[in-house]
């Protein structure tokens, strides 16, 4: 079986402080304990020493010039169940009790068994007090002393008083100690609990503080703890670093959020600035193909050339912008947009511009309505089915596919069995600028672009994109949310 485990510092510094009072506690009561028992034993030795050998030795000659005493000896001056007994050859001869006490004294002879006299003969005459247990009478404190006539003569005293007295002192000290520790439990939960309030704050800041959205720019940390100057207490100064890393933290993020948003503003401006000579460019490369005069054809390359790298450049100015726009969180257009309907038109565009690939479709019986952008979302196929077609040699199989998901979402696939992307690549493959070239084939290229629109877009819409790879299956997934069939 498993022990149970203390989840909580509270439950286990109370605990702990039980065990250590528990312990003190059974410290104190078995010392307490131990010499009461000791200190009775004592004073029983002292009275069997102070009664000497004369009650024994009266068993065997009584002494008749005592007027005081009767024949057996005094029986009015021993204590109540003193036990005289004498020894002859290792045989017990005379054995007696005094019952009752004080004018009612009597004397009682006893029998002592085999097994009794044994141990009262092995008791040695060294005039020190020794325990024995005698099955007729219970436990005794007995003192041998040698006889006159070679005999042994021992007298003893019950036990009985000095255990009741220690068994009475150890239920006492199990009824205080436990009414003790029970309430030191009740008090000492209390306390900890107290001592370890700027604790719990703490937790509960740093709860907070981990679930706000911190990578898309807020910047807002809630309260700090309860703020204290760094003593002593080592709560205190945990209180006080933890304080401090979060104003650290706030002034990190406040700096990072600064930088971003002039990144993004430099972003927006340069390719709104760039849209108007880029087209100019354009514009007068295409107007000068159309000079109806001769044209050198080293002239007629260069302008073609300018042409096509100007709207390359020119796509390129849209999509920065388009990114810009994304990531100041302007919103997008809502309408109902019926998915199947854009995957039809994608691949029927994909096929046009790749007819080298062999494309197929998943689609459900029911159209799949979304609420979005049609625009963007038409974008973000055009991208992947791109990137399908550009990054896989001629003759790849490409599958675009819908389906609902049970999650409230429903899954855009576009998946191809090409030589798949490189493990090394795949963390940062919606990132911005990031090229695959010689990946996936040799002819591949891009912007480094399209994937990083696809993934804004979806996240735009309340969603994600993600890919999966390896040789023989590469399949990107976009889910957004889920309207309902159309």
């Amino acid at each position: 079986m498993r022990r149970p485990r203390l989840r909580t510092l509270r439950a286990r510094l109370t605990v702990g402080l039980l065990v250590l009072l528990a312990v003190g506690c059974a410290a104190v009561g078995g010392a307490a304990v131990l010499q009461l028992g000791g200190f009775l034993t004592d004073r029983l030795d002292q009275q069997l020493s102070g009664t000497g050998s004369a009650f024994a030795a009266s068993l065997e000659h009584p002494r008749h010039d005592d007027h005081d005493g009767d024949e057996h000896g005094d029986t009015r001056r021993q204590a109540a169940e003193t036990l005289g007994v004498r020894i002859v050859g290792g045989d017990v001869t005379n054995a007696a009790v005094v019952r009752g006490g004080d004018e009612a004294a009597d004397l009682t002879t006893v029998d002592v068994s085999g097994t009794d006299a044994r141990a009262l003969a092995a008791v040695p005459r060294d005039g020190h007090g020794h325990s024995v247990e005698l099955s007729g009478l219970g436990d005794y404190r007995v003192m041998a002393w040698q006889g006159r006539d070679g005999d042994t003569l021992i007298t003893g005293l019950p036990l009985e008083p000095v255990e009741a007295a220690v068994h009475r002192l150890e239920l006492v000290a199990v009824s205080v100690f436990g009414l003790t520790l029970t309430g030191a439990g009740v008090a000492g939960a209390l306390w900890v609990r107290w001592s370890l309030r700027p604790l719990s704050r703490i937790a509960d800041t740093a709860t907070r503080v981990s679930e706000l959205p911190l990578a898309s720019g807020e910047v807002a940390l809630p309260a700090r703890a309860p703020d204290t100057r760094p003593r002593s207490a080592e709560v205190d100064q945990v209180t006080f670093a933890f304080n401090r890393m979060l104003g650290h933290v706030q002034n990190a993020l406040t700096q990072r959020q600064r930088s971003e948003e002039r990144l993004r503003s430099f972003s927006a401006d340069a390719s709104h600035e760039l849209r108007t000579p880029v087209a100019s460019v354009r514009g007068h490369a295409e107007l000068a193909l159309l000079h109806p005069g001769p044209v050198p054809p080293e002239v007629t390359h260069a302008l073609e050339r300018i042409a096509a790298e100007s709207t390359r450049m020119g796509a390129i100015v849209d999509d920065l912008l388009l990114l810009a726009r994304l990531d100041a969180g302007r919103p997008l257009e809502r309408e109902p947009v019926d998915l199947t309907r854009l995957v039809l038109d994608a691949v029927t565009d994909a096929r046009a511009a790749g007819p080298g690939h062999h494309w197929f479709l998943e689609l459900p019986q029911e159209p799949v309505i979304v609420s979005g952008d049609v625009h963007r979302l038409h974008q973000l196929l055009a991208n992947l089915t791109a990137n399908a077609r550009l990054h896989t040699p001629a003759g790849t199989a490409v599958t675009v596919g819908v389906e609902p998901a049970d999650d409230g979402t429903v899954h855009l696939t576009v998946t191809d069995n090409g030589p798949g992307i490189p493990a090394a690549l795949r963390g940062d493959l919606f990132e911005r600028f990031v090229h695959g070239e010689g990946a996936r084939t040799a002819d591949g290229g891009g912007t480094g672009l399209g994937l990083s629109i696809v993934a804004a877009v979806a996240a735009a819409h309340g969603g994600t994109a993600t890919v999966t790879s390896e040789r023989g299956t590469t399949r990107f997934t976009v889910r957004l949310p889920y309207q309902g069939p159309g």
